[in-house]
């Protein structure tokens, strides 16, 4: 009998401690189970001097090396003038902007809105304005703060962007575009690309016109200096942003200069402009920007008479008194003064860069001599001419005035020449994305948004499971059995 009971005792015991083993066994080897990320959205505002439009961009809810990985979903054109057109009638620069914040909502999923960040960004048309009249200036971006907030997303504020952000941001959105930042590798991860040489960009808005590029020395003016981590990598910029040199405001300055050039005559002769065209614009017109230097007696409603003399040479010589071109010695400089190290490694050229470019065929990889030839060639045409060639084209006047205008600024003012002319490429996208600085903002600004941790569960293997339950109900039968065993012998 007391072999019995040592023969129940052991059999209880090993039983207990096979249950003990799959329990430990079913707890250690754990099978994480991952649930898929989700896509977070975010919304940019790209208040320009002549428009707005809204950018939608998704990401990643995991983000690599601190940036997410960001795509651009959707973009809406917003009806009419730049905001800062709305001056005197505030509110309608927040309502002009509510079709696209419709639209957005159509492609947002509803239970995200909330959490869809949305920023709006100015840029010179903004800045002007609040040099002009900061209260003006204040009244728009509160309007178009209260239109936003009337929709159920994270509105993040209304800015005014610095010169330097636009240039830097876009050089961002270049680079993260052309694949120069990152590259999905054969590991299955991004990293940044071994000897890959990052692109310089060049972008001309409105009111202000933008250069940035890693120039591979040591940059001398700190307010030129840029810093930016992205994706585990530094990268050390030059950027500069010269306001009032944008396409709209330089060519408005050029038509000021020649008018002053006869303050007692209302006609004015303008060599950019074909021969044979004419228009009228009012001294309002003409002199509402702090771009333009006011005459001493303005008179707002007399009305000038602006005539084409389709002159190339003048027309030059005209665009490069816009200019200042001299610089200190030892110094290397851009224009006005600001310094500027050489242009250095390709570039992308975007915005007013590449549309008057694009009507002439010159986006492609041409020499500069022949550019120039074209440019010349194109100015020389009557007005009579180029409505026969082109009809129906709203802008075909200023054509030869924008490409003169590139070409002094890229030659004259950033220093391109014959040799490195062919490492500036024009474009308007890249991939299915618009080159700008929002994509690049966007990016930057996803390092303030909190990384969403993987939600994890905590899953056990099933035979695992079915082993240990199977052992635990046997040992609780064994042990009951043996209980039943030890009454019937003490009975006995």
């Amino acid at each position: 009998m007391e072999y019995k009971a040592k023969v129940i005792a052991g059999l209880i015991a090993a039983t207990c401690v096979f249950s003990i083993i799959a329990l430990i066994l079913s707890a250690v080897n754990v099978k994480d189970v991952f649930l898929p990320p989700s896509n977070k959205y975010g919304m940019v505002f790209d208040a320009g001097s002549t428009h707005t439009a809204l950018y939608i961009y998704q990401w990643p809810a995991n983000k690599e090396n601190g940036t997410g990985i960001v795509s651009q979903v959707e973009t809406c054109t917003v009806n009419g003038s730049g905001i800062s057109s709305y001056a005197d009638n505030a509110t309608k620069a927040g309502d002009s902007l509510k079709p696209c914040l419709d639209k957005a909502m159509k492609i947002i999923p509803a239970e995200q809105q909330r959490d869809t960040p949305v920023y709006l960004g100015a840029t010179a048309g903004m800045r002007l304005l609040r040099e002009q009249n900061s209260t003006k200036a204040e009244q728009v971006f509160a309007e178009v703060t209260k239109a936003i907030r009337e929709y159920p997303v994270d509105f993040r504020g209304a800015q005014i962007l610095t010169g330097n952000e636009e240039g830097s941001f876009g050089w961002i959105t270049v680079n993260y575009l052309l694949d120069t930042l990152i590259k999905f590798s054969f590991a299955e991860k991004w990293e940044h690309p071994q000897g890959t040489e990052v692109l310089g960009a060049l972008d001309l808005g409105g009111a202000s016109t933008q250069i940035t590029f890693q120039p591979g020395v040591t940059i001398e003016d700190k307010n030129t200096s840029v810093l930016f981590r992205l994706y585990g990598t530094n990268y050390s910029l030059y950027t500069h942003s010269y306001l009032c040199y944008g396409q709209t405001q330089a060519l408005k300055m050029l038509m000021a200069a020649l008018h002053q050039g006869n303050l007692s005559s209302q006609h004015i002769s303008h060599p950019c402009y074909p021969n044979g065209y004419q228009e009228n614009i009012t001294m309002e017109e003409l002199y509402n920007s702090p771009c333009v230097p006011t005459p001493s007696t303005p008179s707002p409603a007399q009305v000038l008479i602006v005539t084409g003399t389709g002159d190339p040479a003048a027309c030059s010589a005209a665009m490069q008194k816009l200019f200042n071109f001299s610089c200190e010695t030892n110094r290397t400089c851009g224009f006005n003064g600001v310094y500027q190290p050489p242009v250095r490694g390709q570039f992308f050229a975007f915005a007013g860069f590449y549309y008057a470019f694009h009507f002439l065929n010159l986006t492609g990889q041409q020499s500069l001599t022949h550019v120039n030839t074209t440019v010349q060639a194109f100015c020389n045409k009557t007005w009579k001419e180029l409505e026969k060639t082109f009809p129906q084209d709203e802008y075909l006047h200023t054509y030869c005035s924008v490409a003169t205008y590139i070409l002094t600024l890229l030659v004259d003012g950033y220093k391109f020449d014959e040799h490195t002319w062919s490492s500036i490429h024009f474009t308007q996208k890249a991939g299915n994305a618009d080159i700008g600085w929002t994509l690049g903002f966007m990016l930057n600004l996803t390092n303030m948004i909190p990384t969403e941790p993987l939600e994890h569960l905590k899953g056990h293997q099933p035979s695992l499971w079915a082993g240990a339950i199977s052992f635990i109900v046997l040992a609780i039968v064994a042990g009951l059995l043996a209980i039943l065993l030890q009454c019937f012998w003490k009975s006995k």
